[in-house]
């Protein structure tokens, strides 16, 4: 008897390792993969070319692997998720496939889509499976007390660590392969995309070998010391995963498995860096919880309501200093430097210049959070969203309104030497030590003038009172 035939839409899981959409749908019948290229929709989404051009660029590492299974990687256009559905129930009938396999994704317009795809499978007598793929724990699975959803970290995370199994992060297996089929891969579209950024696939490159040896040399020889050099940007401190990540070229649960066999199975003890790093693959959980609990998070809208009322300033001299990094700050503008010119920043330094934004600048958030998606490879609604309302005391489990990073403090104690500033601004490279974090300090006008670099266009004690002033002005 001829095997059903079975349809695999792959999203942000650009992988053949650790799929469980894919590997349940192996065990059913004969795969046919397909991928959907939504320009319209990645447009609203503020979806970077750097980001667009890595993920199409491991689609078509993807489907290299595939075909190795006798997998078809089919890859279509629908502009808009609203055109998903007519088209993948056509293409399902067309390839006589039995039903859909897909990965859930958790933005407001993703589950929308989502919902409307299974609807028009079940109209026409096809099946639809979905899988909880990209998170460790179903969202909605982890609750409070009062049965409500989390809105601080430490205690999800708690709450998470006492749910979690083994099995929950034990990666599935890849599918087998299986017999060819008479259906033509289509060709991948890599160059729709320019990207503005240099080196993406030299410093990421798009294939599962790579990303999973990189993960394998960070557990080896960095992860232990995460806790004490991940601030540091000049460092390679970090995992710089977050590109496979966001891709779904790596799943969380490799990650997470990785980094609990290296701490001998345990979670929240052991070795402080890798103990360091789980929590921060937990946030990455928790923000996407947030996504489905508090779905206006989607929709442009602060999770602390009240702070809707906020005045922003509007001025657009100060947002392109911002962006163009010509602050006068040098860390700050280092960071946005960097950003553009690699499609990443490091993650101390996201929140050093949302912070900047949101509270020296008092400019609206949202400004920001669109900029960093319009640049970053590894740009994520939930957990660039979560970052940003974090640093501006507009989200959930967010940092004080009276705190703020002071920009100068935060440079001489991550950056001491200037190493990662003389990489980014190098008109200050010939500052000694101390004077790279405030090149004006002691200067003349003229002596300041011969640097090439702006004069800072804050003053931080009277932009931190005007932010106080503004959060409090909430509840009068």
């Amino acid at each position: 008897m001829a095997k059903t035939r079975q349809l695999v839409w792959f999203r942000t899981d650009i992988r053949a390792e650790d799929n469980k959409a894919l590997y349940q749908a192996s065990q059913a019948g004969d795969v046919v993969g397909v991928y959907l290229i939504q320009p319209g929709q990645w447009a609203n989404h503020d979806d970077s070319p750097n980001k667009l051009f890595f993920s199409l660029s491991c689609v078509a590492s993807l489907q290299q692997r595939l075909a190795k299974l006798n997998i078809p990687l089919l890859v279509k256009e629908a502009v808009y998720y609203s055109d998903s559905a007519e088209l993948l129930l056509n293409l399902a009938r067309s390839l006589e496939c039995q039903g859909i396999w897909f990965n859930d994704e958790y933005g407001v317009n993703e589950q929308n889509r989502d919902r409307k795809v299974i609807e028009a499978f079940d109209a026409a007598g096809l099946s639809s499976h979905r899988f909880t793929d990209a998170v460790l724990v179903e969202p909605g699975r982890v609750m409070t007390g009062k049965g409500e959803a989390f809105k601080v970290f430490t205690p999800f995370k708690k709450a998470v660590y006492r749910h979690l199994r083994p099995e929950d992060w034990m990666p599935c297996p890849s599918p087998s392969k299986q017999t060819s089929l008479d259906i033509a891969s289509d060709p991948v579209p890599v160059d729709r995309y320019t990207p503005t950024a240099s080196n993406i696939l030299e410093r990421w490159e798009p294939d599962e070998a790579s990303a999973h040896k990189c993960l394998n040399d960070f557990i080896e020889s960095r992860v232990q010391r995460y806790a004490e050099q991940r601030d540091f940007p000049a460092l390679d401190g970090t995992s710089s995963l977050s590109p496979w990540l966001v891709a779904g070229v790596l799943s969380i649960r490799q990650c997470f498995d990785a980094a609990v066999c290296a701490n001998n199975g345990e979670l929240d003890s052991g070795n402080a860096g890798i103990t360091c790093w789980l929590g921060e693959l937990v946030w990455r959980e928790f923000y996407k919880h947030i996504l489905v609990a508090f779905p206006r998070v989607s929709m442009h809208r602060p999770f602390q309501v009240e702070t809707d009322k906020l005045s922003w300033r509007h001025d657009s001299a100060l947002q392109e200093a911002w962006e163009s990094g010509k602050t006068g700050f040098p860390l700050v503008d280092a960071a946005m430097r960097q950003l553009v010119a690699t499609g990443w920043m490091h993650n101390r330094l996201r929140m050093v210049t949302a912070m900047f934004l949101s509270k020296n600048l008092m400019l609206d958030w949202r400004i920001g959070e669109r900029f960093f998606m319009r640049h970053l490879v590894d740009g994520d609604l939930a957990a660039n969203n979560g970052g940003w309302q974090w640093s501006a005391s507009t989200g959930t489990d967010a940092a004080p309104y009276f705190r703020m990073f002071n920009p100068v403090s935060q440079s001489e104690k991550f950056d001491p030497d200037g190493t990662f500033i003389r990489t980014w601004v190098p008109e200050l490279a010939a500052l000694d030590n101390k004077a790279i974090h405030q090149p004006l300090k002691g200067k003349t006008g003229d002596l300041f003038g011969a640097l090439d670099y702006p004069a800072p266009i804050v003053d931080h004690s009277a932009s931190r009172q005007r932010v106080i002033e503004a959060f409090k002005g909430l509840r009068s």
